[in-house]
């Protein structure tokens, strides 16, 4: 129960609280509309029409429930109220024409919201993939994808269909009660003390119910979540000795289930109970005022299909309307993504494959520290620089920056203070992926996509002929594997390539990195977490890889690394040792000496 208890809070903060700056986002969402105005403006029309005639409808009903059949007139034409055929006409009209409304309403709405959905999709994923990574390293994945997934989910059942509803039956609860005032002014003062109230007490035990509901969903899936970890880890419950421990676990979160479900039939039967009670009494007692108050039949009749009509329109609008707050709240948080500030990169067009520098890089003076720890300074003073066709390895203890260059040089983020040059001329004057088109970043943990090899492969130069595909692959080491498979280079590596090991997925990588053929290539321990037979044939297609190019090699193991022109020893984020292999073996109590001794004992 007091999980139960925790659930009912949490239900109750997810409640939508809207401000001034919602309303403003929910403005700016505007200009997403703003090209299909012209549509949207034909499906109010359509609405209203189709509006007209559902109001008017109960008006000829009461007309042919008010006429005595010895009253009808033998002769009769279209439109005449006192014979019941006149008007049975009428509505056989008006029904088709409401069908053609509907139809349209529907349609011009869907495509309204379809074509801005679309639009907000497109523009959110660009804001994304262009933002920078420090708007990542302060947002959960997750969260970022629900809010583009669900509010965008949200805000296209407001546009198409309850926007169009709340609209709708907010005209037949105004012109519903102006009709009614005109019947009789008496019963229209007790039916609006009457049906409102029950109507709205009705919504409100619904809501309740639904919470309810719900919670007992979560409960349900929390027992279901213990029972399938208990049999994937089977094994490990057994080892353990753990059967009581989860057969606990288990009773307490179906004891919660039970609770739950039967406190929501407890209220789900008092609230049929209600409705039968009060809403069908709230009904009766109209209709018997009525009967005193309203001599006319046919008015009478009228009166009472338009109370009905009212009922349940009045009941269906404070739900419409929070539906409508949560598009406006779902607005807010699409729109925050898509006005998050973004690095400067034309997607208009592919990265220009064209050499824009020899791959001398200079590191003068700089400073970082990362976004979300301001107050870590990861590098400090660093001067660093790398000739063209050099390769220069970073070695150093976890934390040390090695890595942090890299995403500078990358220019996954900018340095707080200090300069990076290529070829003697300042980062910030390359456009962002102007500057990474001349680059390529095999990391440690390679993600492939999840279609073909090729399709990875290619990733490195979309424009790639078939040939040259192969050839990479072949050069990557990659080529002997990839045509012991049945499909070939048309074989799907699954979700992040989990069918490949990981020396096949490195070797992927790495084909990618040559079909790009970069000017400065940068390995961030590309081969450490590898087996030896691996790791032997992944360096072996790195040392190809790196031949006539600057090369930047982050290393934990030591032997990768000793025929690097210069080994950099980073601590804390500066320069504790530089030199050769052999010159910094050379070191009595040198850094490198120690982990060089640590790794070959």
């Amino acid at each position: 129960m007091v999980l139960g208890r925790k659930r009912e809070k949490k239900v109750k903060r997810e409640k939508v609280k809207l401000t001034k700056a919602s309303y403003m986002q929910a403005k700016n969402f505007l200009s997403f509309l703003k090209p299909y105005s012209g549509v949207y403006f034909i499906g109010f029309i359509f609405l209203f029409l189709s509006s007209a005639v559902s109001i008017s409808l109960p008006y000829f009903l009461g007309e042919i429930l008010g006429i005595n059949r010895e009253d009808i007139p033998n002769e009769w034409s279209i439109g005449d109220m006192n014979n019941i055929y006149g008007i049975l006409v009428i509505i056989a009209i008006i029904l088709p024409a409401q069908a053609v409304f509907s139809f349209f309403r529907i349609y011009t709405f869907s495509y309204v919201t379809q074509n801005t959905l679309k639009d907000i999709r497109q523009k959110a994923f660009e804001k994304l993939i262009t933002a920078p990574l420090s708007y990542f390293d302060s947002s959960k994945t997750g969260e970022t994808i629900s809010k583009i997934a669900n509010d965008t989910e949200k805000i296209q059942e407001v546009l198409t269909t309850t926007l169009a509803e709340f609209i709708r039956q907010s005209l037949v609860v105004i012109v519903g009660i102006g009709f009614i005032f005109t019947l009789s002014w008496k019963l229209s003062l007790i039916m609006l003390a009457v049906i409102p109230i029950a109507a709205i007490t009705a919504m409100i035990f619904g809501k309740f119910i639904k919470k309810l509901s719900k919670l007992t969903q979560d409960e349900t899936a929390k027992s279901n979540n213990i029972l399938e970890e208990a049999l994937v880890g089977i094994k490990s419950l057994k080892a353990y000795t753990n059967e009581f421990l989860e057969l606990k676990k288990y009773e307490i979160a179906v004891d919660s289930v039970k609770e739950l479900a039967l406190k929501t039939a407890l209220w789900r039967g008092l609230f049929v109970g209600f409705i039968l009670t009060i809403m069908l009494g709230a009904i009766v007692f109209i209709i018997w005022m009525g009967i005193e108050l309203i001599e006319d039949k046919t008015e009478f009749f009228k009166f009472i299909l338009y109370t009905v009509m009212l009922g349940t329109s009045i009941g269906s609008l404070p739900d419409q309307y929070a539906k409508i707050q949560k598009a406006i709240g779902a607005t807010e948080s699409v729109m925050e993504i898509i006005q998050h500030e973004t690095e400067y990169i034309n997607t208009s067009l592919p990265a220009p494959r064209e050499k824009i520098f020899d791959g001398n890089v200079e590191l003068n003076n700089i400073s970082f520290s990362y976004p979300s720890r301001k107050e870590i300074k990861v590098i400090n003073n660093l001067n660093l620089s790398i000739k063209a066709g050099e390769k220069l390895a970073l070695v150093g203890a976890s934390g040390s920056g090695k890595s942090t260059i890299a995403s500078l040089l990358l220019h996954f983020y900018k340095a707080d203070q200090g300069s990076i040059k290529f070829d003697g001329k300042s980062s910030e004057d390359f456009p962002v992926n102007i500057l990474r088109s001349q680059m390529a970043f095999v990391p440690q943990e390679v993600i492939l996509l999840g279609g073909t090899i090729e399709e990875n492969i290619k990733y490195g130069n979309p424009s790639a002929s078939a040939k040259e595909v192969r050839e990479a692959a072949e050069k990557a080491n990659a080529l002997s594997f990839i045509e012991e498979f049945p499909d070939k280079f048309h074989t799907i590596v699954g979700d992040r390539g989990i069918q490949l090991s990981g020396g096949q997925r490195q070797r992927i990588a790495i084909a990618r990195a040559i079909l790009k053929d970069p000017i400065i290539l940068i390995l961030d321990e590309a081969t450490s977490a590898l087996d030896s037979e691996s790791e032997l044939a992944v360096q072996d297609a790195l040392n190809k890889l790196m031949q006539n190019r600057t090369s930047l090699v982050i290393a934990h193991r030591l032997s990768t690394i000793k025929n690097a022109n210069k080994i950099i020893v980073l601590d804390k984020g500066r320069i504790a040792e530089e030199g050769t292999h052999e010159e910094l073996l050379a070191k009595e109590n040198g850094t490198y000496k120690k982990l060089n001794n640590i790794q070959f004992a």
